[in-house]
């Protein structure tokens, strides 16, 4: 695995969540939450600004699934942001990543740590692209390639 900061996408409707690894690839930590703005591509040339300044080796988007594997509405915009992210950042890759079920596990996370669902909110979409992008990192060092 190439050393190099990592970025983890969670693309909701309303926020996209942020997460950075550190360099050496180890741990996904949340970094911020923006709103989504289909319009603009605000959102779009925000995390572009982020690739930069971290110098980012790898983009990590999250590829949202039912559990029986189908793709809807979600699944389909994911890929739409990570297709136009991608020609923002180029030569940096973005891949896709299944993300079943990491905004539950993010918000549980929070929850267990005492943060209030209400506090949450905000948050959970970051802590949900800090899931995707530790599940990535994971199966990296694992041999195992974990994305789509």
């Amino acid at each position: 695995m190439a050393v190099g900061v990592r970025l983890g996408v969670d693309v909701g409707s309303v926020r996209v969540g942020v997460a950075a690894s550190d360099p050496d690839g180890v741990l996904a930590s949340p970094v911020m939450v923006v709103a989504r703005s289909r319009r603009t591509g605000a959102d779009l040339d925000t995390i572009a600004q982020l690739v930069v300044e971290r110098e980012a080796v790898e983009v990590i988007v999250g590829l949202p699934r039912s559990l029986s594997g189908a793709e809807g509405s979600a699944a389909a915009a994911a890929r739409e942001f990570a297709v136009a992210l991608a020609e923002r950042v180029s030569p940096v890759p973005v891949r896709l990543l299944d993300e079943r079920l990491s905004t539950v596990e993010a918000a549980r996370g929070m929850q267990r740590a005492g943060v209030s669902s209400r506090k949450a909110r905000g948050t959970v979409d970051a802590a949900a692209a800090a899931v995707i992008l530790q599940h990535a990192l994971d199966a990296q060092r694992g041999g195992r390639p974990g994305a789509i």
